[in-house]
């Protein structure tokens, strides 16, 4: 397995914040995979990423995922590859990978929780951004 990295490129921020949201969950399902792989297709923030790249990307987050305190590390590397306007999109992000399998989990919820604090987001934009990813996901 590859070392844990000590900095991450933005793609790699932004791709890590869904990878740790759907690690957070019991496992990761069929919805979430297919939801990442969405995501990196349409978003612009993912403009040009090819497969390799998200390949690459999953691979520099994974010795995070093993790490005892991988999550407080993903997190510090997340904030510090991202610029405060995609710190708003990595959140977005990862509410978009909970909310993907239909309910999110209490562990889910913490990693958000954790996620929010370390990103320096603002409670009512985090909560606006959360409500947005609830109604997407909402069924007839």
């Amino acid at each position: 397995m590859n070392a844990i990295p000590d900095r991450l490129t933005p793609h790699e921020a932004l791709i890590g914040a869904m990878l740790f949201m759907a690690a957070s969950g019991a496992h990761v399902d069929d919805a979430e995979i297919g939801k990442m792989t969405r995501l990196v297709r349409e978003l612009p923030a993912f403009a040009g990423v090819d497969a390799q790249e998200v390949a690459a990307a999953t691979e520099a987050c994974l010795p995070l995922l093993a790490a005892t305190d991988g999550v407080d590390r993903a997190i510090d590397l997340i904030h510090d590859a991202l610029p405060p306007r995609l710190r708003e999109t990595a959140y977005l992000l990862a509410c978009e990978i909970a909310a993907a399998d239909g309910e999110a989990t209490q562990e889910e919820l913490v990693f958000l929780q954790q996620l929010r604090i370390g990103l320096e987001l603002d409670r009512l934009v985090a909560g606006a951004i959360e409500r947005a990813a609830r109604a997407r996901y909402q069924l007839v």
